[in-house]
Order: C-alpha cells, then structure tokens, then sequence
C-alpha cells in the first residue's frame, strides 16, 4: 500500500484554474483501445466507491467558465472510459453522482495517443477518497514531425543558398584562370559562354522596398503601402480626383471579391440570403484602404524640414500630420464610447466576454457585448455563425470577427502602418533614423498594450483580443509590425543579405493567392482525405504540400511578370 499512497499525494491535486478549451471533449468510449484521432487521449475511470460519481471539466483557457459533465461512472467496482483533448490543459473534478461535494480536482496537460487509468477509491485517512492517475499507454512524440520538417527546410534553405555561390564561385575562378592565362579578349568571350550574364554582378539596386512585399499581408502593411504608393503618385503630378477615382475602383472590387467569392465555392452549391455573409476579411480590408487613402489623399503630402531649429523637430513627422492625428483620436473615441458605454439588452455595460458558459455563466447571450449587438441590429442574421468561442464557451449567439467595431480599429492599425510609411519616405536617406524611429513606435505602443492589458490573459482594463480587435490587440500587433519591419527593412534592403525568398513571391500576388486559396484550397492538389487520421504525419505534409504549391504558384507569375492588381 505504501506506493499507492505515495502515489495519492503526488497525484492528486487539489486547485481550481479557468480558462478555454479547444472545442467540446469527445465523450465516446475508448474502453477497447481504439486507435486515437488527433490531439486526443483516452482516460478510463474505475470506480471502487459504493456510490455513482460524476466527472466534470474545465480548461485553461475558459474564462470563468461553468464545469461541464464529461462522464459518468457508475457505483464499484465499475469503469467508464472517455476520449478527451491533448490541446489545453484539463481541469477534472469528481463528485458523488447526483451532488455538489467534490471529491478530487485535478489539473493536467494529457498527452496524445496515450491511455490513463483514474483510481477512485476509499481512503482510512480523513480525505475518504482518493484518486490516482497510472499511463496504461506511453503517448506518441507530437513534436518529432515538426523537428524532421524542420530540418528538411533548413536543408533546402542552405542548399537554395549554397548552389548559386558555388556557381558564382566557379564562375569567378574560371574568369581569373582565363585572364591569367588567355588574356582580357579571350576570357570575356569565354565567360559569357560559360556562365553567360552571372559575370555582370553590378546590376543596378532595386527601386521597391524588398521588406514591405516580403511582409505584406498585414493590415499594418497596408497603410505603409498607400503612403508609399500615393506619395509617389502625387509627385508624379496626379491629381486629387484621379487618386479618389483610382481608390473607389480599388475599393469596390476588393468589397466585391470579398463579398462574391470567398462567400461562395462551388460545394456550397446556389448562392442564398439565408446564409449569405456580407462582412468578410476583404471587405474589412477594402473599407480600410479607402479610408486610409482618403486620408493620405486630403492630408498626406507634405514634406518634412529636417531642420533642428525647433523643439518639436524630433517628432515633426507626428506634428505636421496633426489633421490625421485628430481623426485617429476621434475615431478611437468613438470605439471606447461604444465598446463601454452602449447599453446592451440583458447585457452588463461594457462586456468583453464571450458569453455561453464563461463568467459562470452569467451572460449566455452577451458575446462579444456591444460590438455583437451593433452587428446583429445592422446587419441582421447575415454575419459569422461559427466564431472560434462557439465550441470553447458553448455560444449559441453569433459573431462575426470581421464586424463594425472591429473595423473602427483596423483603421487605427492602418494608421499605425501609415506611419512607418512616412518614416521610410522622410528619412530614406538616414537608415539610422528609420530604424530608431521604428523602434521608439515598438516600445510606445508595446508599453501601452502591457498597461492596458495589466500584462495578463483576461484580467486587463481591456484584454488582447483578436476577435473583437480591441485597443490592446492593436497596439499590441503595431509593436511586433514595427520591430519585424525594422528587422526585415536592416536584413534586407539595407545589408542585402535576403532577398525575401520564398515570401516574396506571394507577398507581390497577395490578392491571387489569398483568393485562390479560399476558392480551391479544399480540393485537390491542395488538399486531400487523410487516411492516417490518427498521426500528425500526413497533415503536416499536407499543409506544407499546399503552401509550397501556392508559393510555387506566386513564384512563375513573378518570373511572368504578372501581379494581380486591383
């Protein structure tokens, strides 16, 4: 007995966490050890008590949320076995079937493919249960697929590196041996039969800014690429109307490929207003470039004295865009009243949560607060039915991610990126500037996400949330753009040392490949059904299979010359 006893006091655990889960735990039986799915073990449950239990769980990352049944085991000597995730880490609480005594509560991270046994048994001590966890199963290495993929791309990486030196190297040696040998005449002839244009290694440097198209994508990228691209128009002589023309075109087809395609593949069969989505992420992306480019239309070009006579010198590039800077102020004011002033129905004011079963379940119909409400009262029945929180809080509400709140804010990190744009346009020249000036953006904005969200999970003033693109996601996300910006901007467009491959390549055909993938990314070649569900294996070389494809895509329309523009 003494080592089962041992046992008891190391295993059983006895505190209570809250958090979220990865979508709701499977409750069917794995008594016969069946082969597992991904991401899931399976625990057995004997019960040696004269009376019933019930099991119950949280997870780590549901908020408050209220302990869900998981299964049931009758009284001993009798078992019941369960399938639960390996995502998240477990919070499993045992009471007497029928009452609200806990008997043991324990928190766990179960690992994949394995199989656990839970002991309930009586004890002489003053607890009289104790519980006990034995791997029946040892589980499967989850991270060797990765470690074998990522050794396989470090290795084409360096060979992608190590061919054209080498050719470079050869080429260059059989230059100097023919010109020791031959002469000046006969080694040019010879070397342009040999390694042709390689020789001419002064080619003239490249006009577009290599990090901004390795790094596009981002909301953030996009304000840095409509300053960049309507400084340029304008001292080229374009006028006022024809930028309000170019961007409501640009506009309308972005809200129109948004709203026409990535709503509708050809498995969903007749397009229908019951199910129609009108928010989506083009649309949101769209309705930010115009209103980025208005601004940058209205307000945008002015020129920066780099004199030193004032004391506001050193921020004039903030202080000569102050018709913007008020717009942003106002703009964000109007977030902050709405998010935590607007009365919600049934709703505490100010609600951030997600409703269900999280904050004890206080507010099962409250997600996303004021900006779910806004949503429904504009939008109706059209927006998003399945939000990341439907299966992790058990919502019954919608939510649409790409909302109106939501956008208010995206506008606000497009500024963010507007700003780098100026940086690099003003100070082009001074590469010690640009990169000062992106680094003091980084810690501003930095510090101003750890304060507002008190450096915590959930219990900020306003916590980081993607969903809802708080204030804190956002300042948040304009830290990590500038500093990855700036890095990216020193690597390669100031040391040359990358050249952006492979990112590049989609990154110059964003919109086709993005578009591309939401219509065919469920069919093959790009995807396929797996086979071997129960192992990591083959669904990593799938998504790595369909990356690589798309990528592979963007690289001949980048040796085509042809880039999708809207």
């Amino acid at each position: 007995m003494e080592p089962r006893r041992i046992l008891t006091q190391i295993l059983c655990v006895f505190f209570l966490t809250t958090g979220r889960n990865e979508g709701k735990l499977d409750a069917k039986s794995c008594s016969g050890r069946p082969a597992l799915k991904l991401d899931q073990a399976c625990l057995t449950f004997h019960n040696q008590l004269p009376t019933g239990v019930d099991v119950l769980y949280t997870s780590d990352y549901c908020y408050k949320c209220l302990y869900q049944p998981l299964v049931s085991v009758p009284n001993g000597p009798q078992n019941a076995s369960v399938v639960v995730s390996t995502v998240l880490t477990l919070t499993l609480q045992l009471q007497p079937m029928g009452r609200n005594t806990t008997l043991c509560r324990w928190s766990q991270l179960y690992e994949e493919a394995a199989h656990y046994s839970v002991w309930i048994q009586e004890s002489e001590s003053p607890i009289n249960v104790i519980c006990y966890q034995t791997v029946d199963v040892s589980p499967s290495n989850i991270y060797f697929p990765l470690l074998v993929a990522a050794l396989l791309l470090a290795l084409i990486s360096l060979l992608c590196v190590l061919v054209p030196y080498l050719y470079r190297r050869r080429c260059t040696t059989k230059l100097i041996k023919t010109i020791c040998h031959e002469g000046p005449r006969h080694a040019m002839d010879d070397e342009t039969q040999g390694c042709g244009d390689e020789v001419n290694t002064a080619q003239p440097k490249p006009t577009r800014l290599r990090s901004l198209d390795t790094f596009r994508g981002f909301v953030f990228i996009l304000g840095t690429s409509v300053v960049l691209a309507f400084t340029s128009m304008q001292k080229k002589g374009v006028s006022r109307r024809q930028l309000i023309r170019k961007l409501t075109w640009r506009t309308v087809v972005l809200i129109l490929i948004g709203f026409c395609f990535i709503n509708y593949s050809p498995k969903d069969g007749l397009l229908s207003w019951s199910w129609l989505r009108i928010p989506g992420v083009l649309q949101r992306l769209g309705f930010t470039y115009f209103i980025l480019s208005l601004m940058q239309t209205f307000c945008g070009m002015r020129e920066i004295p780099l004199s030193r006579d004032r004391w506001w010198d050193p921020v004039q590039d903030v202080v000569l865009y102050w018709p913007e800077w008020i717009f942003i102020i106002l703009l964000e004011t109007l977030w902050l009243c709405l998010t935590f002033l607007l009365p919600v129905p049934n709703c505490p004011t100010g609600y951030l949560g997600a409703g269900g079963i999280g904050d004890n379940g206080l507010y099962p119909n409250c997600t996303g607060g004021a900006a779910g409400y806004i949503d429904k009262w504009l939008l109706g029945d059209n927006i998003y039915h399945w939000p990341t929180c439907k299966a992790m809080y058990r919502t019954t509400q919608p939510f649409d991610p790409e909302g109106v709140l939501g956008t208010i804010n995206s506008i606000v990190m497009g500024f963010m990126g507007m700003q780098a744009g100026k940086i690099l346009i003003f100070y082009r020249k001074k590469d010690i500037s640009v990169l000062s000036r992106f680094l003091v953006w980084a810690i501003l904005l930095g510090n101003s996400a750890a304060v507002l969200s008190k450096c915590t999970r959930d219990e900020g003033f306003i916590p980081v949330n993607k969903n809802l693109w708080s204030l804190s996601y956002i300042t948040c996300m304009g830290c990590f753009s500038f500093l990855l910006l700036g890095v990216m901007y020193f690597v390669m467009d100031i040391k040359g040392w990358w050249g952006g491959q492979p990112f590049i390549y989609p990154g110059m055909n964003s919109i086709f490949v993005y578009v591309g993938h939401s219509l065919l990314g469920s069919y093959f070649p790009f995807s396929w059904e797996m086979r071997f569900v129960d192992s990591h294996w083959e669904k990593l070389f799938q998504s790595l299979w369909a990356t690589s494809l798309w990528v592979l895509i963007a690289f001949l329309l980048y040796r085509k010359k042809f880039f999708l523009k809207v």
